[in-house]
């Protein structure tokens, strides 16, 4: 049977404090939302539905290459229940069982949502709600059963007596509904509560009057199901859905040192017998192959490495390539565009951008390599340039296979040096080097003997 989702994510989120949506908070590299939305796909929902309200522009944009997702405006934000009330065209369409998910949980899994239409299915229920039992449930909505287990009612903190209070076990606020149902419950649902909003835990009493089965299905770990309304739970959320991360690549063969520091963001991919060292920071996207060791105080943005890849301490990497048996760094930093060919060597203080370096070639520190195309087995010398910008335009400097660079050479852009090349050590390149030449432009050294002597004498 179809199951579909509705994802309620219309909230403006007022104690993040935040000119943000609360929703489109990052947590671990993405979206609140779109944590829910993962898990929804992943137990096999077809069509999705995001009901939204504040920057509904912003949400929308970044889910608008995915044809599953469908976009429901709630202008007015008159509570839960009102927010389902204004996806009725989405349910008109819907059959079978719908999952109603909360934008601002991220952290409910794709086993717990299972479990839900396991149990819905087994008692054959209009409703199954997920529910969970707090040591502290203030604030939380009270699950108020019958003697055989039945769900009656469900009742607000402000709307509940003391009594009722006394109840540890909450509504999550995720739901598994049958949908005909709900089209009709949703026009029946009032305001008659202290905060006059429309209540979607209404649609529990609604059932019940009908003498419709509600069940509760109740999640294991109450983290799965813990709203972030302010940046103190977003943290928290943040620190639980890393260590998942950092859990899940460990037990696929890759070492993190100290787990409580490294910073991995979803959707990142690490081979085996790889190992990350405190405070690495990686993600975007990012592809780690196999046997690599990242330092410590790493940051890498959407990359791509090979195996045996050694980065070491400090590196910054973003939107590069690197090859295998590749080693970068210390200090080193990778600007969009680099791509680094097999056994490359970028040493200290060196930094590349739109720079495609070949085979065996290295540049051990202090040098900056920009718009270049470098061939094999060259060696750049400390404290080289490609003076690639002229103040309006870049442009491009080409050193083809097996030339040797030395220091604190200039290449001023465009130009392109021959195969087997020497360019000696201070020289600033401005015109193309033939292969197999020496190119050299020094000022002539003069040496005045005893100037100094002389002008210390002079008194001044």
């Amino acid at each position: 049977m179809e199951i579909a989702a509705l994802i309620l994510a219309a909230g403006k989120g007022t104690r993040m404090k935040s000119e943000i949506v609360k929703v489109m908070h990052p947590l671990a590299g993405k979206p609140m939302v779109a944590y829910p939305v993962a898990v929804a796909k992943m137990v096999g929902a077809s069509r999705i539905a995001l009901v939204v309200g504040h920057q509904a522009e912003r949400v929308q944009e970044y889910f608008n290459r995915d044809e599953t997702i469908s976009i429901v405006l709630q202008e007015e934000q008159l509570g839960t229940g009102h927010a389902v009330a204004c996806a009725a065209e989405f349910l008109a369409g819907c059959d079978g069982d719908l999952l109603i998910l909360c934008g601002d949980t991220p952290l409910i899994t794709g086993e717990t949502l299972r479990s839900l239409v396991a149990t819905h299915n087994l008692h054959g229920a209009a409703i199954t709600l997920l529910t969970a039992r707090l040591p502290d449930p203030f604030g939380y909505g009270r699950v108020i059963k019958g003697s055989d287990g039945r769900i009656l009612r469900i009742v607000e903190e402000k709307d509940a007596t003391p009594v009722e209070r006394e109840i540890d076990e909450i509504n999550s606020g995720i739901y598994c509904v049958k949908a005909a149902f709900l089209r009709e419950a949703v026009t029946r649902i009032g305001n008659d509560n202290v905060q006059q909003e429309y209540y979607l835990t209404d649609i529990i009493g609604l059932a019940d009057e009908a003498g419709l089965a509600c069940y509760s299905c109740a999640v294991t770990d109450p983290a799965e199901v813990m709203g972030v309304n302010d940046r103190v739970q977003m943290a928290a959320a943040g620190a639980v859905l890393r260590g998942r991360i950092n859990e899940a690549l460990m037990l696929s063969g890759v070492t993190i040192i100290d787990p409580a520091t490294t910073y991995i963001e979803q959707g990142s991919v690490i081979g085996r017998d790889t190992v990350i060292f405190p405070n690495a920071v990686i993600g975007g996207g990012t592809v780690i192959g196999e046997g690599c060791v990242i330092a410590p105080s790493v940051t890498i943005t959407n990359c791509r490495l090979g195996d045996r890849v050694q980065i070491k301490a400090g590196s910054v990497l973003e939107e590069s390539v690197i090859h295998n048996d590749v080693a970068v760094g210390p200090m080193a930093h990778l600007r969009p565009g680099t791509v680094l060919k097999e056994q490359v060597k970028i040493g200290n203080f060196v930094e590349t951008k739109k720079a495609v370096i070949g085979e065996g070639s290295k540049a051990s520190h202090l040098t900056y390599l920009g718009d270049c195309f470098i061939g094999k087995d060259v060696n750049i010398g400390c404290g080289t340039i490609t003076c690639n910008y002229d103040g309006k335009k870049k442009h491009v400097t080409i050193i083809e296979d097996g030339v040797f660079v030395g220091s604190d050479v200039q290449l001023v852009a465009p130009v392109t040096v021959g195969k087997n090349s020497l360019i000696a050590a201070g020289t600033t390149v401005t015109t193309d080097i033939p292969p197999d030449s020496l190119a050299l432009s020094r000022t002539p050294q003069v040496n005045k003997e005893g100037w100094v002597k002389n002008k210390r004498g002079s008194g001044h």
